[in-house]
């Protein structure tokens, strides 16, 4: 697509590329030409697969997500979730998932939507956010550390993860030059 591997069933318009700060989001959506300005999807919104952010795909999506201990959903790249010594965690509970097409006439929306998880390694991470810390660009950048960088690609794993068990299309690319890999789950009979 657009001279970037992706698998042959995923459409243009399904892409929705997320990922931490400074994973290369905008350079992918650049490459494949889609929606340039960034959107915002709170995943513990009931319904939030109706949302008008996600009119035009492909689109990069920061995600709003619930945590233990807070009843909105922070992105995190917010203040609460930035401060103290650690970070909140994950509250995988409250994340909504699209519900399984029922009968024929009914929306497939959990097909509608292929989420692209850039998630490169820590330390590639950390490199592309020091350079861009020292250009000022981006504000999101002034508190960076290795110990933050690799908390929030850890939400976004298990955010991939859970969203992938729960029977929506997740891929993960390690790169914007990388082809993506596909979560593929299978429930085991214990669970």
């Amino acid at each position: 697509m657009k001279g970037l591997a992706f698998p042959l069933d995923v459409k243009f318009r399904q892409v929705l590329v997320t990922g931490p700060p400074g994973a290369g989001k905008t350079t992918l959506i650049r490459q494949l030409g889609g929606w340039s300005e960034e959107g915002y999807l709170d995943l513990s919104r009931p319904r939030w697969w109706t949302d008008q952010a996600l009119a035009i795909r492909p689109r990069e999506i920061h995600l709003g997500l619930p945590f233990i201990g807070f009843t909105q959903a922070l992105a995190v790249f917010d203040p609460e979730w930035l401060q103290g010594k650690s970070h909140p965690r994950l509250d995988l509970r409250r994340i909504r998932v699209p519900p399984p097409k029922r009968h024929l006439l009914s929306t497939d929306w959990r097909g509608r939507y292929v989420f692209e998880f850039l998630l490169p390694s820590a330390e590639a991470l950390f490199e592309q956010r020091s350079l861009r810390a020292r250009r000022g660009t981006h504000p999101v950048d002034r508190q960076l550390s290795p110990e933050l960088v690799t908390a929030q690609l850890e939400v976004f794993h298990q955010c991939a993860l859970h969203l992938a068990r729960s029977g929506v299309r997740v891929y993960i690319r390690r790169g914007v030059s990388s082809p993506p890999d596909c979560i593929v789950y299978t429930a085991r009979a214990d669970e």
